[in-house]
């Protein structure tokens, strides 16, 4: 016999399907997009952690996390500090929403 399997759709954001509150999920996927987005240069960049460090002025301690995917102690401020540190230009835009409450995102180029 086939048991039936259940699902249920995501909301595309995983914190507000573990439960977050709408404003923190999207506060929480803000973060993980910038520290994800840091992750990838690091890893485009194909530099040691040291010499990461060196090279941009970062902590050495904060390099190692952010390569190893773990950035849960980092804030969205320093995540942007860091951004700046890699030479990168950050750019906030802000628009009308056509939706209550306005949204939150991280778009990369």
């Amino acid at each position: 016999m086939t048991e039936e399997i259940k699902f249920t759709k995501s909301s595309g954001n995983v914190f507000l399907d573990i439960g977050f509150s709408e404003e923190e999920a999207e506060r929480e996927l803000l973060r993980v997009d910038l520290a994800y987005t840091i992750h990838c240069l690091l890893k485009e960049l194909k530099l040691t952690p040291a010499k990461a460090s060196k090279r941009f002025g970062l902590d050495l301690n904060d390099v190692k996390r952010l390569k190893k995917m773990d950035f849960e102690d980092f804030t969205v401020e320093r995540l942007l500090v860091i951004l700046k540190k890699l030479n990168r230009d950050v750019e906030i835009h802000i628009k009308p929403s056509n939706e209550k409450g306005g949204h939150l995102r991280v778009v990369a180029t």
